[in-house]
């Protein structure tokens, strides 16, 4: 059975507690499209490529983690953005994109699901908005052994600063862009943190207190929020769902 666009809305709103949060673009229904939806696409960002994708699926919705309309961007709809939305538009596609919301879930969500993939073990949260994670590992393993197990699991290598032979337990993360927290992670009693990008600070940081610097990669980190959102509404609400991971290096 269909669901109708306004009722997937309120349910998704509800389920990641959207008007918690203070974001840097719109939660929700970005892009409307026909008014009943039976088959979804998910994906970590509202690329062209992605939506072309879906137009060949014959998706009647895209769900995605980095969706449109950011703090600060230019707000004219041409070149790129036209294209995107142009393609939306025509082919009637509803898109809806949950950015801090679903970084921040507790089981769905990008930061989760991330401890589950690398068998972290949650045990409190910090920072602004509560969105970098706090645990451990259930075996300590040296700074080499965990960033290649790293590796391992999100099929790609990573960017790993300190020293190899360190052994780690504790650890922080938080996914995709979230460098900026390691000023405040360093200063914790933890081993290791893990994000997404690096900047050029975090060099220094990490050799200076001693905590270990992971970047994993924005996209890679970001993969698997999105999809499981996807199957919880599919499984809910009896929807055709279809995850593209595209590619992405960085």
């Amino acid at each position: 059975m269909p669901i109708q666009r306004q009722e997937l809305e309120n349910y998704i709103g509800q389920l990641l507690a959207v008007a918690r949060f203070k974001d840097y673009a719109p939660n929700g229904l970005q892009v409307e499209g026909k008014a009943q939806i039976h088959k979804i696409v998910t994906g970590v960002t509202a690329s062209l490529a992605l939506i072309e994708a879906a137009i060949e699926l014959e998706a009647d919705a895209i769900l995605v983690h980095h969706g449109y309309f950011w703090k600060g961007e230019d707000q004219a709809i041409v070149r790129t953005k036209k294209q995107r939305i142009a393609k939306l538009l025509i082919n009637d596609i509803n898109l809806f994109g949950y950015h801090l919301p679903l970084d921040a879930h507790e089981t769905l969500g990008n930061n989760a699901q991330l401890a589950q993939k690398l068998g972290l073990i949650p045990m409190s949260r910090f920072g602004d908005q509560d969105l970098v994670w706090r645990g451990e590992l259930p075996v300590p393993m040296s700074l080499d052994t965990f960033k290649e197990h790293i590796g391992l699991q999100l099929k790609r290598p990573t960017l790993t600063i300190g020293d190899l032979n360190k052994p780690i337990r504790q650890v922080a993360w938080c996914t995709g862009g979230a460098q900026s927290y390691f000023r405040e992670a360093s200063n914790l009693d933890i081993d290791c943190f893990i994000t997404g990008e690096a900047s050029e600070f975090v060099t220094h940081l990490a050799h200076e207190s001693g905590v270990a610097f992971i970047a994993a990669g924005h996209h890679a980190t970001e993969r698997y929020g999105i999809e499981a959102l996807g199957k919880h509404l599919a499984t809910e609400f009896d929807l055709e769902h279809i995850h593209l991971d595209l590619d992405n290096p960085v």
